[in-house]
């Protein structure tokens, strides 16, 4: 309850007693991959009316975030970031938006109790497993996206799909359902 809060008030960061797992060297090497093209997102679509769509999408969230981050080319800024990196990974941008709402409440610095970092709060042993052990970087926008939705994926593929699972482990509490249910109910609220 004191945790919960604490992400009311802003006070804090909302990263579970997430543990560093042994991953095979395929999975380190195919994570390790997936975050060092460092190149800026660039939207690709495959026609006019996936770009229409994303216009529509990137409009509709734009209003819904301003109070959060209201810096027009900040917010702007982070949500290109926020699609690109979750349509890269294979995830719904929604669901990345609803998953950053819940663990940082859209602080770029935001530290948990764990010592989770930035918008996805990722753990800080990520960047010796699967980057440059430069943890600064988990501060940096599209480093901390890249990394956060690179780690969910991984998360998917673990658990077969089962993003309930998924969402647990990236929490550090799997197979309990206050982590997950908040965050699938943030989802919600963040589709179309």
């Amino acid at each position: 309850m004191l945790l919960a809060a604490g992400l009311l008030s802003g006070a804090g960061a909302r990263a579970g007693n997430q543990k560093e797992e042994a991953l095979a060297d395929s999975v380190r090497l195919a994570l390790s991959h997936a975050i060092k093209d460092e190149r800026p997102p660039r939207q690709i679509f495959r026609d006019e009316r996936e770009r229409q769509r994303y216009a529509h999408w990137l409009e509709q969230m734009s209003a819904r975030l301003a109070r959060k981050l209201p810096d027009v080319q900040v917010r702007t800024e982070f949500l290109e970031a926020a699609w690109y990196e979750a349509r890269r990974a294979g995830l719904d941008p929604g669901l990345v938006l609803g998953l950053i709402q819940v663990e940082s409440a859209y602080r770029k610095y935001a530290v948990s109790m764990a010592g989770a970092r930035g918008y996805m709060q990722v753990m800080p042993f990520w960047t010796g497993v699967i980057g440059d052990s430069d943890r600064r970087k988990l501060f940096h926008m599209q480093t901390n996206l890249r990394y956060g939705c690179a780690i969910l994926r991984m998360y998917l593929d673990m658990e077969g799909g089962n993003l309930y699972l998924a969402l647990g482990r990236y929490n550090g509490s799997r197979g309990r359902p206050e982590y997950p249910g908040a965050v699938l109910a943030a989802w919600r609220r963040w589709q179309l």
